[in-house]
């Protein structure tokens, strides 16, 4: 590998490092490793009151703790609401 190439992991120039992905339609990144309930609380939400569907499928909450974000994943985040 000649100097300035970027190695196997490691970000391109005016790429972030960390994981690339769509929540609601608008682009996020994120640190690699982190989990759907972190990202969750990142945006100020309570994971115990999300509804999280990841590239089309529906997540159960008690998975949110242990499913890591990948590059490309696409979040769809609804908050539940109670009321009458």
């Amino acid at each position: 590998m000649a100097d300035g190439e970027p190695g196997v992991g490691e970000p391109s120039v005016g790429e972030e490092p960390g994981v690339g992905l769509i929540a609601n339609g608008r682009p996020h990144r994120a640190p690699a490793g982190t989990t759907v309930e972190a990202f969750v609380r990142s945006l100020g939400l309570d994971p115990r009151f999300v509804v999280v569907e990841r590239n089309g499928e529906p997540l159960a909450r008690e998975r949110y703790g242990e499913v890591v974000l990948e590059d490309g994943d696409r979040l769809e985040l609804v908050r539940a609401v109670a009321g009458g």
